[in-house]
């Protein structure tokens, strides 16, 4: 397949894979002075952001330059304002009731038990995820309208994490809405406006991807699918929803909110 630079690309693979594993030690180094394991999911998206800028190096001279700087600008973007809106968002608490409960079920010793099961495995799952970010980067056909159109829809992904971010980050602020129902702003138009804007950033970046060529696109697809799965089947919306199902006014949210893709609450008009 003329235009990808296969040898280069898996080289790449190899230096980002380093790269992710070096941001994960570092952050379980930190969370062991720190005593808490929560510091995980910021190095989520410095994770990404490594890979961006390590395989934005390593193929210089490969592919179209456009495109190159196009796909590291925004994953840097959308990694690096998560990494500081989870890190706001977790200063001064202790550790989170998700790797509490994960660390209960530790054999042995529970740091290295959440070694294997959190730090390592979220890396590899980086690695996975991020390979439009890399494959991108080897594609010389030119920059054309489809990376247009996927850093279009990226940047509406970013606006509903960010906006749905702060909307929130604003709400639960107010002491008076403790115990209540987020259901304002974008919260109205869908109950998980952050993981709609996820899945819109993942595959607009596949898109970019796909502008690079066919090679680009078949190692990249694996990538959105399975941040659509995880984000509407897997980690994310479902485990939400069940730790809100029992807060009240919760029930009358689902049934008049949609559960993922934004539209006018039902009754509405």
């Amino acid at each position: 397949m003329n235009g990808f630079a296969w040898a280069a690309f898996s080289q790449n693979l190899a230096l980002s894979a380093g790269a992710v594993l070096l941001v994960m030690l570092a952050t379980f180094a930190l969370a062991l002075r720190v005593g808490v394991h929560r510091i995980v999911d910021v190095a989520w998206g410095i994770g990404f952001t490594a890979v961006a800028l390590v395989s934005f190096a390593a193929s210089d001279g490969q592919g179209d330059v456009g495109r190159r700087l196009l796909i590291t600008a925004l994953t840097s973007a959308w990694g690096l304002r998560l990494a500081v809106h989870i890190a706001r968002r977790g200063r001064g608490h202790g550790e989170d009731p998700r790797y509490q409960r994960l660390l209960s079920k530790a054999r042995g010793n529970p740091d290295l038990y959440a070694l294997r099961i959190v730090y390592l495995l979220q890396g590899a799952l980086i690695w996975l995820v991020s390979l439009p970010v890399q494959a991108a980067q080897y594609g010389a056909a030119p920059l054309s309208g489809l990376a247009l159109a996927g850093g279009t829809l990226w940047a509406v992904g970013l606006f509903f994490e960010a906006v749905g971010d702060h909307q929130l980050a604003r709400f639960k602020s107010d002491p008076a809405h403790q115990g209540r129902v987020m259901d304002r702003g974008l919260w109205r138009l869908t109950r998980h406006p952050n993981y709609f804007g996820d899945f819109c950033v993942w595959w607009g970046l596949f898109a970019i991807a796909c502008d690079a060529g066919t090679p680009p696109a078949l190692v990249a697809i694996v990538s959105p699918l399975t941040m659509s799965y995880l984000l509407i089947k897997g980690s994310g919306k479902p485990l939400l929803e069940r730790h809100m199902a029992e807060r009240p006014g919760y029930a009358a949210y689902v049934a008049r909110t949609s559960g993922f893709f934004p539209r006018p609450p039902r009754g509405d008009g």
